[in-house]
């Protein structure tokens, strides 16, 4: 296994915990960001309204792009492990 081999697995790794991240973690910033903007323009800074409206996103988005999310990890596991015999010899 060469030291290429390993920089290509591991960027391919973060490329997917990139693409596996994305979804939640735009969907929160957007909710987050028009709270932010409601509390500010309201004045009210209570925690819970920040944090229940958020989860609840957060939980729409992932039975959304849950079998996405999925599929993608499933795909990469198959070609990691069809890669491991030309990666050893």
């Amino acid at each position: 296994m060469t030291p290429e081999m390993v920089l290509d697995v591991g960027m391919d790794a973060l490329w997917l915990a990139v693409l596996l991240a994305a979804p939640l973690l735009m969907s929160a910033l957007a909710v987050g960001l028009l709270i932010g903007i409601f509390q500010a323009a309201t004045q009210i800074q209570e925690m819970t309204l920040s944090f229940i409206p958020k989860l609840m996103v957060l939980v729409i988005a992932l039975v959304v792009a849950g079998p996405w999310m999925l599929q993608l990890i499933v795909t990469f596991t198959q070609r990691l492990f069809a890669d491991i015999p030309g990666m050893l010899g």
